[in-house]
């Protein structure tokens, strides 16, 4: 009778549980992906004031968006410029829109395969994540979480989905980031930057023309007629104003030119008073270049008609300016001795806007123009270098830019505590292993390093860390394996990394065992909640041995027909997938719809009663893990000939039932737990070892009684 009861009992858990297991699958069945989005009525709402919406052309793609003639923002979407793999091994789709001057106006997702957010997390809270961006700038530095560092704008996460928003902001900036430098809203990145430097105001030397022009204070640009005209040299102009022979080298132009806010420059040059009226006028971030000139006129007559000098220009950094009127003034006489006569002497203010590194080489472009007719013309550009010396200014550490980390070296730089933490764990577990037949041996120690290692398991690795294992890594696994398999999206996240690595090692070498017995974060917290069950005496109900090894096959037939729906659709596996409770328990922390909480709480709830309930019969990731335990290379489980047949001491003892009548371990249900092993190496309670010591005690009590006979 009492048999009878208990298989009702257990019957009748069985169905309750498969009953809510069902709820909770088609709950997640009504919150399927939704369909892509088109752009165009996205585009029309973040520009409510458009009058034209461009076709999307362009290398890159880009929509570009008018109110009557005049730009006012462009639209791309990011799997025309960075199509990146999300969790689902898909891309997120999102049109992204910016303005004119590169301020991020909205970001809408189109389109996206992942489940891990319909499963459990609304669209709207994805939605909100792209909110974050609007009025930001294209060339922030923008990163998702993490810790806060200088010249960085952090964004908020979203819980259980990290690494789809993360894929999703590196998706936003990378594309935004390519059309912004296509539309020339923002510069290429310099190899190394030269950060903005200093005139010394007080560094001064009198010096004469030959020591300037000599130490390259003051620099050169000569042309002769010869060099003009090789220029021309193919051109339609070729002849036209050409040099005779006679001619060639006579002189073309000559021009000295420096930067006479430098003191000893200026004043040597300019004289005192002059020098100190130009110090005066000029404003911050201003400074002035004086050019002196023979021959072919670098003024020209074009700022008389236009206010611009068109035969001269400033190069630095890939720039170029021009100066206007405005920016002019006649130098009347210059004082420094020995200095020669010129027929043009000048005064340029560099204005601020302009941005002009004293600190960095320059150049000075000369245009020389020949006329082919009353309105076509030809034109050639000749060029001088100018550079600061060190004495003049002072030149702040070369910038050496560091080099754009990829979003995996990204996540492993920000998560490389937990990784460390997570590999000492890992090799504490295997010096466990490797030392299990000396800690047996100690079973107070070793019971109590269990439970503070499966509390780490469950604190750390579960709930701050997320490091659940799940069917669904399978599945995409063995999904990227069969298409285009990248390590990038499996690098992703660290944790499940490790964990993943750790699980095929321990796998390998010692079966499914080692991973659900210590490493899983919910089969930890069951085992910790049934621990202080039996503390606290509630009664135990155990299945008959013959009820129990039929209640394992459940768990092969759910992997079994999750694999065929994965086959089929992965986001339909990863719904069905909800049997797992782990993304309820561990990644979204019960924050989620009551059926799944119901879900979880209800096997929680069970534990109490029948210890790993939910490991022994259900879980599909212990299903998948024990199919590799024929591969298995060590069975360190020590076994005695006694084990069954008489001796049922471990079979007993075995709290999840992983040990048949006939006293051999089933290897694909055990969770190395370690405690047969204690009994095995216990003479007060492993009968064969108590049998032995009687034995030997009687031999010992035979040759005592012998001696004290002799």
């Amino acid at each position: 009778m009492k048999v009878k009861g208990l298989i009702k009992s257990i019957t009748q858990q069985v169905s309750c549980t498969l009953a809510v297991m069902f709820f909770v699958v088609f709950s997640a069945q009504a919150l399927f992906v939704s369909p892509p989005k088109d752009p165009m009525p996205f585009i029309q709402q973040i520009f409510s004031q458009a009058t034209q919406i461009s076709e999307k052309q362009g290398d890159p793609l880009i929509w570009t968006i008018y109110k009557e003639d005049v730009v006012i923002g462009y639209a791309f979407e990011t799997n025309d410029l960075a199509k990146i793999p999300a969790y689902s091994g898909e891309p997120v789709n999102m049109l992204v829109a910016i303005s004119p001057e590169g301020i991020y106006l909205g970001a809408k997702v189109l389109e996206h395969h992942e489940p891990i957010i319909l499963a459990g997390i609304p669209e709207s809270k994805l939605f909100k994540f792209t909110d974050q961006y609007d009025g930001l700038s294209v060339s922030d530095r923008l990163k998702v979480g993490g810790n806060n560092k200088e010249g960085v704008i952090h964004i908020d996460g979203l819980s259980g989905a990290t690494v789809t928003v993360m894929v999703m902001n590196v998706a936003i900036t990378k594309a935004a980031t390519k059309v912004a430098r296509s539309l020339g809203i923002i510069k290429a990145n310099q190899d190394i930057i030269q950060p903005m430097s200093t005139v010394y105001p007080d560094v001064y030397q009198e010096a004469d023309w030959q020591i300037l022009v000599g130490d390259g204070s003051i620099r050169k640009l000569s042309l002769s007629r010869k060099t003009v005209d090789q220029a021309f040299v193919g051109t339609k102009v070729e002849h036209i104003e050409e040099a005779t022979e006679e001619q060639k080298e006579d002189l073309f132009a000559e021009i000295y030119f420096a930067q006479v806010d430098i003191p000893t420059v200026g004043r040597n040059l300019l004289g005192e008073s002059e020098y100190q009226w130009l110090m005066a006028s000029l404003k911050e971030g201003e400074h002035a270049i004086v050019m002196l000139g023979n021959g072919y006129s670098y003024k020209g007559s074009g700022y008389v008609r236009g206010g611009i000098f068109d035969r001269i220009q400033i190069l630095q950094n890939g720039d170029a300016f021009a100066f206007r009127d405005l920016d002019y003034n006649r130098v009347t006489d210059i004082y420094i001795e020995g200095a020669p006569t010129f027929h043009e002497m000048s005064l340029f203010i560099v204005r601020a806007q302009h941005e002009f590194n004293p600190g960095i080489d320059w150049q000075l472009e000369l245009l020389v123009r020949r006329q082919l007719g009353a309105i076509e013309s030809l034109f050639t550009s000749f060029k001088g270098d100018y550079h600061t010396l060190e004495k003049y200014v002072d030149r702040p550490p070369l910038i050496y830019p560091v080099p754009e980390l990829t979003l995996t070296q990204e996540v492993w730089q920000e998560k490389n505590v937990e990784v460390m933490v997570l590999l000492i764990l890992m090799a504490v577990l295997l010096a466990t292993l490797f030392f299990q037949d000396v800690l047996v041996r100690y079973p107070t120690f070793l019971h109590n390093f269990r439970h503070v290692f499966l509390v780490i398991t469950v604190v750390f690795i579960g709930w701050a860390w997320g490091g659940q294992l799940s069917i669904v890594n399978v599945f995409t696994f063995l999904k990227a394996f069969m298409s285009d398999f990248s390590w990038d999206l499996f690098l992703l996240d660290p944790v499940i990394f490790i964990l993943w690595g750790a699980a095929a090692v321990t796998i390998m070498l010692w079966g499914r065992a080692v991973y659900c017995g210590w490493l899983c974060p919910f089969g930890a917290l069951q085992e910790l909640l049934n621990v202080f069950a039996r503390y606290i005496k509630i009664p135990q109900i155990e299945p008959p041995f013959a009820v129990h090894e039929r209640l394992w096959a459940i768990k092969y037939l759910i992997l079994l027909a999750l694999f065929g729906l994965s086959l089929d659709s992965l986001a339909l596996a990863e719904q069905y997938a909800e049997i797992e409770p782990f993304k309820t328990t561990f990644l979204l922390n019960f924050d989620r719809e009551w059926p799944f909480i119901l879900w979880a709480l209800l096997l929680l709830f069970i534990n109490l009663f029948n210890r790993k309930f939910f490991c022994r019969y259900l879980c599909p990731l212990g299903a998948a893990l024990s199919t590799g335990n024929n591969v298995r290379l060590f069975n360190w489980l020590k076994r005695r000939p006694e084990c069954g047949q008489p001796c049922k001491t471990c079979a007993k003892e075995c709290e999840i039932q992983a040990i048949h009548p006939d006293g051999t371990i089933n290897m694909r249900e055990c969770h190395y737990c370690l405690d047969c092993q204690v009994t095995y190496f216990n003479d007060e309670k492993c009968p064969p070892l108590k049998k032995l010591a009687r034995k030997k005690a009687r031999y010992k009590e035979t040759e005592i009684e012998a001696i004290n006979v002799a």
